[in-house]
């Protein structure tokens, strides 16, 4: 069965971090167009954060994270998901390995981001891109990015660990309030640089950047968590019209 209805579920594959995995459960909640309960998506999260680290893997050969991701895809499956959401950036390095591994849809963040500019208005334009350094060096954004005529604006490998990488790490420490600055110099070097976006291209990025702090960053942002949510809710909505019900 490949359709995602009304009584099937959303399985979430989290734990890359965990807190990313807990704030797409809450973000994807508080994007649903719902009145009461019963109009939300049924979702299972699978929040396991013993899945080896994607980018250690990909920069200095760790541990393959990608059986680790498949069973939990396959757990997911046998317990009832339809349609799956992977709410880390970089374990879609893996992304057509994972796909292969499962009879289930797989809903991909990039393309859920690119679906986000469009309805921030910026069908084409200069997008910054911030991220793991997995996920920068290895193009997975500037790939699709410029696929769809986008023009990407990295950082340099400095700015990436001082900034990207420092800030991922507060967010995976459980330091917040340490997250933000190094993540906010980011989003400023790229704006001055002629960015018309950034894309915060890693779970634990909109978790150093609170909701009611980017307004004043003057620039616009896409959240690959808001993102991927509201591609999760459009698919649900899509597949399932009538799932609304009345309070």
């Amino acid at each position: 069965m490949n359709s995602f209805s009304q009584g099937c579920y959303l399985g979430v594959l989290g734990g890359m971090g965990p807190m990313a995995g807990a704030a797409f459960a809450l973000r994807l909640a508080a994007l649903t167009p719902a009145d009461v309960d019963q109009q939300h998506i049924p979702t299972l999260l699978r929040n396991d954060p013993r899945i080896p680290d994607r980018s250690s893997a990909y920069m200095a050969g760790g541990e393959n994270p990608l059986p680790h991701m498949v069973e939990g895809v396959r757990f997911l499956e046998r317990a009832g998901a339809q349609l799956i959401a992977i709410p880390c950036n970089t374990a879609h390095l893996w992304y057509d390995q994972i796909t292969a591994a499962t009879r289930l849809p797989v809903l991909h963040i990039i393309e859920a981001v690119i679906d986000d500019l469009r309805r921030l208005g910026l069908p084409k334009g200069r997008i910054g891109l911030m991220g793991t350094a997995a996920t920068l060096k290895l193009g997975l954004y500037q790939r699709h990015l410029e696929a769809q005529g986008y023009e990407c604006l990295v950082p340099d490998e400095d700015e990436v660990e001082r900034y990207c990488m420092g800030s991922i790490r507060a967010v995976k420490g459980n330091q917040l309030e340490q997250a933000y600055s190094p993540a906010a110099e980011c989003i400023a070097r790229l704006k001055a640089r002629g960015a018309d976006a950034v894309v915060l291209g890693c779970t634990e990025l909109p978790l150093a950047v609170p909701h009611a702090l980017r307004p004043g960053l003057g620039i616009t942002l896409t959240d690959s968590i808001d993102a991927l949510a509201r591609a999760a809710i459009d698919r649900y909505l899509a597949d399932a019209p009538h799932a609304r019900i009345a309070a």
